[in-house]
């Protein structure tokens, strides 16, 4: 029995074994999403995920490293290991949490639509019937556009990354593309290729698909990282981190958690 015992508890202190524990953490994210994480001209990853990444390993004292993989096989990454937490601007969803567990919400960005200006496009399914609206592969913003409007006759492809979808929309095989609005601003309408385009309407909400806010997604259990890295969290949350960083990323965009 004794034996028996000491296996279990093995059994039990292995599977609540941080990955941490090396003093390293991987990331894993989707590169293809200014500002949020990008490669520059170099080829060397930025934006403000990366920042962000890069601050919270400070925090709690860590080496980080990036692994990048399709937005849709973030999930599936993570539970095969082949890194440690999903740092690719993920909003926390009811949906998300059956597969994983997530940080705390660090931060959140609201979703709207990008089409030409003067368009007479409307964000709701009646001003969208017929026209064919562009999303990211695996994001919300799918979700959403499935759940509200395609089912009301509108047509929505996905991407495998989100230039793709800037790319048909300036050679008018889209009519819009439902994004992160600070996705949108900097990954598109502040750039010469978004010249004559704009948000339309408000932000598009549903707290169900959309999330309560955007954190690290992390394996099921892996109730020890979510520790550390909620208090690395706190720190960055306190000192300002996450303020400095969302005005240099997202200028004017209120990115605060309520």
């Amino acid at each position: 029995m004794k034996k028996v015992y000491a296996l279990s508890l093995l059994v039990g202190l292995c599977s609540s074994f941080s990955a941490l524990a090396a003093g390293e953490l991987r990331y894993g994210l989707e590169a293809e999403y200014p500002p949020f994480e990008s490669r520059n001209s170099a080829g060397e990853l930025e934006g403000f995920d990366i920042e962000l990444g890069k601050a919270i390993c400070q925090a709690a004292s860590l080496k980080c490293s990036w692994v990048e993989t399709s937005f849709d096989s973030l999930i599936p990454g993570l539970a095969a290991k082949k890194f440690d937490a999903i740092n690719s601007a993920m909003n926390i969803t009811a949906q998300r949490q059956k597969s994983i567990d997530f940080t705390q919400p660090i931060y959140r960005i609201p979703s709207q639509l990008v089409g030409k200006e003067g368009s007479g496009l409307e964000a709701t399914a009646e001003g969208l019937k017929g026209k064919t609206i562009g999303v990211l592969q695996g994001s919300i913003q799918e979700t959403y556009a499935k759940e509200h409007w395609e089912k009301q006759g509108v047509n929505v492809v996905s991407y495998k990354d989100q230039n793709m979808a800037w790319a048909d929309l300036l050679n008018g095989r889209i009519d819009a593309s439902l994004v992160m609005s600070a996705a949108g601003q900097a990954g598109f309408l502040s750039t010469p290729q978004g010249k004559g385009f704009g948000f339309i309407g408000k932000p598009v909400s549903d707290d169900t698909i959309l999330g309560s806010g955007i954190g690290f997604g992390l394996r099921k259990g892996d109730a020890v990282t979510k520790k550390e890295l909620d208090t690395a969290i706190d720190k960055v949350k306190a000192d300002g981190t996450v303020t400095r960083l969302a005005q240099k990323f997202f200028p004017g965009i209120d990115v605060s958690v309520k």
